[in-house]
C-alpha cells in the first residue's frame, strides 16, 4: 500500500493544485486531486488482470476548470436539484442560485460549489483526506461550515469515500461523488451493455423539470424496475414511459430498501466485456442513478472522446429536493448533529 503526491497544474489564479495516488497490493489505483477533491483516475485490473480506467474525465486540469459534466467532483454543500433554489429553516428563507432549467438549483452552485474549490489534503497511510472550510452565507447557503472527505483505498478493492462536515447553524447538507464508471475502460463506446441492479423497490417521479414530485413511486412493471439484473439499454428507449421522456433516459433517484441509517449493499453494474463488477454500499437513503444522457461530445482521457453514455453514475444521497418535502429523509444538520456517511464502491 502506498500514496504518492506531484503536481498537477496551477488554478487560473496561480493555486498549485496536487494529485494524490493510492496503489493497493493488486496494483487497483485511485488518484484524487485537491481541485473540487475530483476522483481523476481509478485503475481496476480486468478478468486478466489488466488495469483499465474505468471513470471519466481528463489529462489536464484546465479541463476541469469547466467540466459540466462534474466528472469525479465531490458536490456540495447539497448536491442534486432544489426547486426554485430556495428552502427555509427556522422560518427564514434560503436562496441558492438559479442555475437549472430558468427556474431552480443544481449542486448549489456551479461556479463556486465544493467541486470548484481547492481543498487542503493530508495524507494516511492508504488514505487522503480532502478538507475545506465555508463561511455562513455563501453560495446562499447557511451556516460556517468544516467539511473533510477521506478517499480509503484497501487491499479488498474497496474505494471508501467517507464524509464529515460541521457547522454551527442548522442547515442543508446533502453531499455526493459524481463520477462516472465504464467498467469497460476509455476505448469502450458507451455503458448500455452494463447489467445493473439497484435494490430499490421504489423511486421518486419527476417534474418536466427534473424536480422530483413528492411521490414515493413503485419500479413494478416498469421501465425503472432494476430489482433484477438488467442490461441498461433494455429500455433506456421507452418514450413511451413519461419519466425516460422528460429525463432523455435514467436520471432519477431511487429508494433504497430497508434504509436504517447503516451501511448495505445497494447496487451491482456487472460487465461482461471486461470482467469488472462494481457493488455499491452506503448509509445513505437515496441513489441517483444516471445513464449520462447529455455528456457533452469533447476530448477525454487517452485522447478518447466523451459522449452520451460513455458513463454511468450511482451517486449515493438524500433525495433531490428534500429540504422541501417533509414525507422525504431529512438532510438538516446542526452544531450537535454533524454529517457522517460513507459510500464505498467496490470491485469484485
Amino acid at each position: 500500500m502506498s500514496v504518492t503526491k506531484e503536481l498537477f497544474g496551477k488554478t487560473r489564479d496561480g493555486k498549485e493544485v496536487y494529485c494524490y495516488s493510492i496503489e493497493n497490493k493488486n496494483k487497483m489505483c485511485a488518484k484524487v486531486i485537491t481541485f473540487g477533491a475530483i476522483l481523476k483516475n481509478l485503475y481496476v485490473p480486468d478478468k486478466k488482470g489488466k488495469l483499465d480506467d474505468v471513470v471519466l474525465g481528463y489529462d489536464k486540469l484546465w479541463m476541469y476548470f469547466k467540466n459540466g459534466s462534474c466528472f469525479g467532483s465531490t458536490i456540495g454543500p447539497i448536491a442534486n436539484r432544489t426547486a426554485l433554489g430556495a428552502f427555509s429553516l427556522c422560518g427564514k428563507k434560503y436562496q441558492l442560485p438559479v442555475n437549472d432549467r430558468g427556474k431552480n438549483n443544481l449542486h448549489t452552485d456551479l461556479v463556486n460549489g465544493f467541486h470548484k474549490r481547492v481543498w487542503d489534503a493530508v495524507e494516511g497511510k492508504n488514505s487522503v483526506t480532502f478538507s475545506l472550510k465555508k463561511k455562513d452565507g455563501e453560495m446562499g447557503h447557511p451556516g460556517n461550515m468544516k467539511v473533510s472527505v477521506t478517499y480509503t483505498l484497501t487491499d479488498k478493492n474497496e474505494l471508501k469515500i467517507t464524509y464529515h462536515a460541521d457547522t454551527d447553524k442548522k442547515t442543508v447538507i446533502n453531499m455526493t461523488n459524481h463520477s462516472y464508471f465504464n467498467l469497460s475502460g476509455p476505448k469502450s463506446s458507451n455503458i448500455e451493455h452494463t447489467k445493473l441492479t439497484i435494490n430499490a423497490s421504489n423511486y421518486t417521479p419527476v417534474l418536466e423539470d427534473a424536480i422530483p414530485t413528492g411521490e414515493i413511486a413503485s419500479v413494478k412493471g416498469t421501465p425503472m424496475d432494476f430489482t433484477k439484473p438488467k442490461k441498461i439499454s433494455k429500455e433506456i428507449g421507452r418514450k413511451d414511459f413519461a419519466q425516460i421522456k422528460i429525463c432523455g433516459g435514467y436520471d432519477h433517484n431511487w429508494v433504497v430498501d430497508g434504509y436504517n441509517g447503516k451501511k448495505k449493499l445497494i447496487a451491482t453494474a456487472v460487465d461482461d466485456k471486461s470482467g469488472r463488477t462494481l457493488e455499491v454500499y452506503t448509509d445513505l437513503p437515496g441513489v441517483q442513478f444516471y445513464a449520462g444522457n447529455f455528456i457533452g461530445s469533447n476530448i477525454g482521457k487517452e485522447g478518447y472522446k466523451n459522449c452520451k453514455r460513455k458513463g454511468f453514475c450511482l451517486e449515493t444521497q438524500y433525495y433531490p429536493n428534500s429540504a422541501n418535502e417533509k414525507n422525504f429523509p431529512n438532510p438538516i444538520f446542526d452544531k450537535n448533529h454533524p454529517y457522517d456517511t460513507e459510500t464505498i464502491y467496490k470491485f469484485v
